[in-house]
């Protein structure tokens, strides 16, 4: 996947102008970027705070690696069951 040429917190600054009143070609022209860029930029961040930004990726850091706990005790289990199996 291409890594974005803006942070997350300077996605969500763009975003707090365009809430502040800036007009929006203003704030595409001097960012760069396209329409489509920012509208997909709000769908995802929109109402987003710089802290709240910062917890959520947190949250999704913490239950990948529990998704990766999960399929390796899983691995595990199966591993087990046919060694069972095996012996009977």
């Amino acid at each position: 996947m291409k890594k974005s040429r803006f942070t997350e917190t300077q996605i969500v600054g763009i975003l707090k102008e365009a809430e502040g009143g800036i007009a929006m070609a203003d704030i595409l022209r001097t960012h760069g970027i396209s329409g489509a860029t920012f509208y997909k930029w709000r769908s995802k961040y929109g109402g987003l705070e710089a802290s709240e930004l910062k917890r959520v990726k947190e949250l999704e850091q913490q239950l990948s690696e529990y998704k990766t706990m999960v399929a390796e005790l899983t691995h595990d289990n199966r591993a087990l069951k046919n060694l069972i199996e095996k012996k009977l």
